[in-house]
């Protein structure tokens, strides 16, 4: 393992571990609304690290669901990261095979993002180790502060963190599609299907999130690793 690529995984990762705080001051806040206590709710950040998985999970404790459902439910919704992670673990370097469920684990939509537009690049695993690091840092040190402090923030501090995680997402996204006409493509075709599957028919928009953001990666990928198969393979 490289400490040199990891510590540069590190920093390259900060932005996404800065972007996750308000985020995870968010979930803190409304997990001691739900009346989690605090050593659950920095549990549930420390061993689940999924943010949509987790939110869903305190709406369906608030809903007083039974747990079965919930485990069933964050499953589905993060079927997707097998698909992100299978993708990532055939294409960094294969000399630390024992360190890949530690990147399994690490592997949010947001480091998967920066981690795919870096792999051309740098696709040695201590960097990507320290990307994931970052962001795991960012998520549960958030979830401290929220828990701990959260409902002194300002109301208007409070209601307007939902908004950073599209704010990252464009942030993370906008570099990449800039530099590669088949970037761009792909990042369309990702929206147009997207989209469909929001606002097609009844049948189609009443799906899981879950199954609908595994769906549109799983046909993005396809048509992408299709469309520009020369270009995929020359990277």
């Amino acid at each position: 393992m490289s400490l040199s690529e990891f510590y540069s995984g590190m920093r390259k990762g900060f932005p996404i571990a800065l972007g996750y705080l308000p985020i995870a001051i968010a979930f803190g806040l409304l997990a001691k609304i739900v009346g989690l206590s605090i050593q659950s709710s920095i549990l549930m950040s420390a061993v689940v690290f999924a943010g949509a998985s987790q939110f869903i999970a305190l709406n369906l404790l608030l809903a007083e669901t039974n747990h079965w459902q919930i485990i069933f439910t964050v499953l589905i919704i993060n079927l997707r990261h097998f698909l992100m992670s299978a993708f990532i673990s055939q294409r960094i370097n294969k000399k630390s095979r024992k360190l890949l469920p530690l990147l399994a684990f690490g592997i949010t939509d947001e480091t998967f993002s920066l981690i795919s537009l870096n792999l051309h690049t740098n696709n040695n695993l201590s960097f990507v180790l320290g990307i994931n690091l970052s962001a795991y840092i960012g998520w549960v040190a958030g979830t401290v502060i929220g828990v701990a402090v959260g409902k002194g923030l300002p109301v208007i501090v409070q209601t307007s963190m939902g908004i950073a995680l599209y704010v990252m997402f464009i942030g993370l996204l906008i570099p990449g599609i800039k530099k590669s006409k088949e970037k761009l493509a792909v990042s369309l075709i990702a929206v147009g299907i997207n989209s469909y599957l929001y606002w097609g028919p009844a049948l189609i928009s009443s799906l899981n999130k879950g199954w609908k953001i595994m769906i549109t990666v799983v046909i993005t990928c396809t048509l992408g690793s299709l469309i520009f198969k020369g270009v995929t393979n020359n990277e």
